[in-house]
C-alpha cells in the first residue's frame, strides 16, 4: 500500500500558532486600487496622460496666469519685426526655442505665445463643459432613471427637445449670448471664456442623461437595491450610497468624451467667428485667421491644428484607459496576449496528464508488487508435511 504524500504548507501560513507567531494580515485591494492599478498599467492612456499635463503645464507656466507672470517675453498681442520671413526658429539639433520657436504672423506677432492663449482659453472651455454637461447629465440621468413616472416623463421630453437641436446651432446661439453679455457688463476675457464653457456645457448633457437613466434603471432593480430598501433606507441614501458609486465608471469615461467634443467644437466656433473674439486668440480663431497663408506660410495653421489634434487626442485616450480600468471586461482583444495564455495553459494541462500519468503508473506498480507478495506469503504459510494433503 503506497504512503500518502505530505502537503505542502504554504511560508506564509503560521504552522504553529502554538509558537506565539501571528499569522501574516492578507488583504484584497480596494476597487481604487484596482482602478488605478489598471489604468496605469495601460501604456497608451499613461502616455496620453503625460502628453495632456505637459500641454497643461507649459500653456499656463509660458504665459501665467492672473497676476503670475510666464517665462515666455512675448505677448500675444505686442507686434515686431517680422524676421526671415516669419518663419519658426524652433530647432532640434541643436535643441532650442530661438526668437519665436512658431514663427510669426504678418504684423511680426509671436505665433507660440497666440497659440499657448488659445491653448488656455480651450483648455478652459473644455474643462466647464465637462463639468457642467457632467453635472446636468448625471442629475437629470438619475433622477429619471431611479424615480420613473412623471418625473421620467418630463426630463426625457425635456432631453429630447435639446438632443435633436443640432449641437453646433445651439451652441453658437449661446455662445453668442454669452460673449454679449459678458461685454455688455465690461467683465474680463475670462468670464467670456467661463460663460461660453459654461452654455455649452448646457446643451452638451443629453447623451450623457440617457446613458445615466440606462444605469440607473438597471440598478434599481438588483438584489442589493432591494435589501437596501426593506432595510428602510431612503431615497437619497441608495442613489448616493449604493446606485451612483456603480456608475461612476460610465459616467467618467463620457465626461472625458464630452471633453474632447467640447475643444473641437469650441474650435468650430471659434472658426466660424462665433466663439472668443479679438483681441484675444483661441486655437480656432487662429486658424481661421491664416487659413489663407496655408500654401505661403503652412507653419501658422500647423501650429494650433497640432496642439487641436494632440488634446482630443489625449482626452480620448484617457477615456479608453477609464474606461478599462473600471469594466475590464470591454477590453479590446490582444491576440499575441491570447496565444501566450494559451501556450501556458497547454504546457499546464500537459504537465498535468504527465503527472496525473506518472502516478497511476506509480500506484499500479505498488498494487502490482503488493499482489506478488501477497501470493508469496500465501505461498510461504502453505503446509509442507505432507499431512494437510491427506
Amino acid at each position: 500500500m503506497s504512503q500518502p504524500q505530505p502537503i505542502d504548507v504554504p511560508e506564509t501560513l503560521d504552522q504553529n500558532p502554538a509558537a506565539g507567531e501571528q499569522p501574516r494580515d492578507v488583504r484584497g485591494k480596494s476597487q481604487g486600487q484596482l482602478v488605478r492599478q489598471r489604468f496605469f498599467g495601460n501604456r497608451g492612456a499613461v502616455v496620453s496622460l503625460a502628453v495632456l499635463l505637459f500641454i497643461v503645464v507649459l500653456s499656463v507656466s509660458s504665459l501665467g496666469i492672473g497676476a503670475i507672470p510666464g517665462w515666455w517675453k512675448w505677448s500675444p498681442d505686442a507686434t515686431g519685426t517680422v524676421l526671415d520671413g516669419g518663419r519658426p526658429t524652433l530647432s532640434l539639433l541643436p535643441p532650442g526655442l530661438g526668437e519665436h520657436p512658431f514663427g510669426q504672423d504678418n504684423l511680426g506677432r509671436d505665433l507660440f505665445a497666440m497659440a499657448m492663449q488659445g491653448t488656455q482659453y480651450s483648455l478652459v472651455v473644455m474643462i466647464v463643459v465637462g463639468l457642467v454637461a457632467g453635472l446636468v447629465g448625471t442629475v437629470v440621468g438619475g433622477l429619471s432613471g431611479y424615480f420613473r413616472g412623471w418625473t421620467e416623463a418630463v426630463l426625457m421630453r425635456l432631453t429630447d427637445v435639446i438632443i435633436i437641436i443640432p449641437l453646433v446651432i445651439l451652441a453658437a446661439l449661446l455662445g453668442r449670448l454669452a460673449i454679449t453679455w459678458v461685454r455688455a457688463h465690461g467683465l474680463p476675457t475670462f468670464a467670456t471664456v467661463v460663460a461660453l464653457g459654461l452654455l455649452v456645457g448646457l446643451a452638451s448633457w443629453p447623451p450623457l442623461a440617457r446613458l445615466v437613466r440606462g444605469e440607473f434603471l438597471t440598478l434599481r432593480e438588483r438584489e442589493f437595491v432591494d435589501a437596501a430598501r426593506l432595510a428602510g433606507a431612503s431615497s437619497g441614501r441608495i442613489i448616493f450610497k449604493h446606485i451612483l458609486p456603480n456608475t461612476v465608471g460610465v459616467i467618467t469615461v463620457n465626461i472625458t468624451l464630452l471633453m474632447s467634443s467640447a475643444i473641437l467644437l469650441e474650435t468650430a466656433l471659434s472658426y466660424l467667428g462665433l466663439g472668443i473674439q479679438a483681441p484675444d486668440w483661441s486655437l480656432g480663431r487662429l486658424i481661421s485667421e491664416n487659413q489663407t497663408a496655408f500654401a505661403t506660410r503652412p507653419w501658422l495653421f500647423w501650429w494650433p491644428g497640432v496642439f487641436i489634434v494632440a488634446i482630443a487626442l489625449t482626452i480620448n485616450f484617457i477615456g479608453d484607459g477609464l474606461r478599462d480600468a473600471f469594466d475590464p471586461r470591454q477590453r479590446k482583444f490582444n491576440p499575441k496576449r491570447a496565444r501566450e495564455v494559451g501556450s501556458g495553459a497547454d504546457e499546464h494541462g500537459r504537465g498535468a496528464v504527465h503527472a496525473t500519468a506518472a502516478s497511476s503508473s506509480s500506484a499500479g506498480g505498488h498494487s502490482h508488487d503488493g499482489a506478488h507478495g501477497a501470493a508469496d506469503g500465501d505461498a510461504g504459510t502453505a503446509p509442507v508435511d505432507g499431512r494437510s494433503g491427506q
